[in-house]
């Protein structure tokens, strides 16, 4: 008797089962998408999204970069300043508006665009994109609920693959 021939094939297919393995497909590929964008860049999954986003919107302010990549803000603002200081984005004075920071890409963050795969986060958000309205509404409703079963829902929504570093913990980038 093999192991799995006394699990009946109702169980297999079930949908708590169907769920959990569509869940695995959808992670184990952003995590290879992401490894190689790492391989290929240096660059997190999240430094590639913001970068990508930038790129898209050349001159965008901070707020416009975190309305692009659905997040808030202040983690927005971290990778900013790691992709500034790693010199992939220049952040310079906004013609119109003096008080305002513009972000733009320099010829290195363009490498980085062109030698990377697309970041994990843009397949997901392209995939659900591509599904009809009707069942982004439902996917949204239903991932929601599932977050609040979790005991997860009032936690922070950081971006993909970007986990806060331990205090005094840098990881190496080229």
């Amino acid at each position: 008797m093999t192991p799995s021939s006394g699990i009946s094939k109702a169980a297999k297919t079930d949908d708590v089962t169907i769920a959990v393995d569509a869940f695995r497909r959808i992670l184990r590929q952003l995590r290879r998408v992401a490894r190689r964008t790492e391989l290929a860049t240096g660059l997190s999954a999240a430094q590639a999204f913001v970068l990508n986003a930038v790129n898209g919107a050349p001159g965008c302010s901070l707020n416009d970069v975190a309305a692009l990549t659905m997040t808030d803000r202040s983690s927005v603002a971290a990778i900013v300043d790691r992709l500034v200081d790693e010199r992939y984005l220049m952040r310079t004075q906004a013609a119109e508006d003096r008080r305002r920071a513009s972000l733009s890409v320099t010829a290195r963050g363009r490498r980085a665009i062109r030698d990377a795969a697309s970041p994990p986060t843009m397949l997901l958000v392209d995939a659900i994109r591509a599904l009809p309205a009707a069942d982004r509404t439902t996917l949204a409703r239903m991932l929601s609920k599932l977050t609040r079963e979790m005991g997860v829902a009032e936690e922070p929504a950081t971006m993909l693959f970007e986990d806060e570093a331990p205090r005094g913990a840098s990881k190496k980038r080229r």
